[in-house]
């Protein structure tokens, strides 16, 4: 997802100030590309640049990047603005404005809910969180990368609703996969089966993006089973903290989870179709 954002604003006349990844092989091959540098510390990053978005995969990654001791985004950051574009704890995301305004930053959620082909063609849609008037600073970036964005509020929100659009999107997922593999079962023509879906209830954006690659085992990753089940995690923990019981969520986050404990968690979240269908290796 980084690595495609920074070829859009590239085409879009932005400059690339400097590239970083945890795997230095994948940072050198996109500097080459791009004509920038790829630099070997975080605080490289925050030297060169203006505004640095930051795209990982878990809390744990964006403690590290954001360490308050050690080789971090941090050190020298007064003056810069953070776009941090991770499914997250909204309460990592708050620690993090906390973080970047002790060092004299600003930093924004800016909350993703597209794929990889969104992220180069600029049309990501994205939800924001953080003060208004850091929003207001990087909001002609924010339309080169997005078709559609939202601001939603203070920081922790925009997590918040990204969470819940992962949580739903997971249940559809699991769901869709549990029609089709019983479809199969029954003997029923696929291809009939979700033409009939997309015209009644059984509709979902994730039957036009998963449906055919469920039918023929087409697991590309785009978002991982893994990712997936992590996100579900993340609802699951703020429908505990306020008392609600999430039955769908917990049961599909329970297929996600079952997807890494067969070692096929880096599938995209269409492999969930492997737990439903018979006969299948899953």
């Amino acid at each position: 997802m980084g690595a495609n954002m920074a070829r859009r604003l590239k085409d879009c006349g932005y400059e690339v100030s400097a590239v970083y990844d945890i795997r230095s092989e994948a940072a050198n091959e996109l500097a080459e590309e791009l004509g920038t540098t790829a630099c070997g510390t975080l605080a490289q990053v925050t030297e060169l640049s203006d505004v640095i978005i930051t795209v990982v995969i878990d809390d744990a990654s964006m403690h590290t990047i954001f360490a308050g001791e050690g080789d971090s985004l941090l050190t020298g950051a007064e003056g810069r603005v953070f776009i941090n574009c991770a499914t997250i704890s909204p309460t990592v995301h708050m620690e993090v404005e906390g973080l970047a305004k002790a060092a004299g930053a600003e930093s924004l959620e800016g909350c993703m809910a597209s794929s990889i082909t969104q992220a180069r063609e600029g049309t990501l849609y994205l939800m924001l969180g953080g003060e208004k008037a850091t929003y207001g600073k990087v909001e002609e970036l924010l339309s080169k990368l997005s078709v559609n964005k939202r601001y939603v509020g203070t920081a922790g929100k925009a997590a918040q609703v990204k969470a819940l659009v992962n949580m739903v999107m997971n249940i559809n997922t699991a769901g869709l996969a549990e029609g089709l593999g019983l479809a199969d079962a029954l003997g029923l023509d696929l291809n009939m089966v979700m033409e009939i879906f997309s015209q009644t209830g059984a509709n979902s954006r994730v039957l036009e993006t998963d449906g055919e690659d469920m039918r023929d085992r087409d697991h590309e990753c785009y978002f991982s089973g893994a990712h997936a089940a992590k996100d579900s995690g993340i609802a699951l923990a703020l429908g505990q903290a306020v008392g609600l019981n999430l039955p769908m969520a917990a049961a599909s986050k329970g297929q996600f989870d079952t997807m890494i404990e067969k070692g096929i968690g880096e599938l995209d979240k269409s492999g969930v179709a492997e737990l439903t269908f018979k006969g299948r290796t899953a």
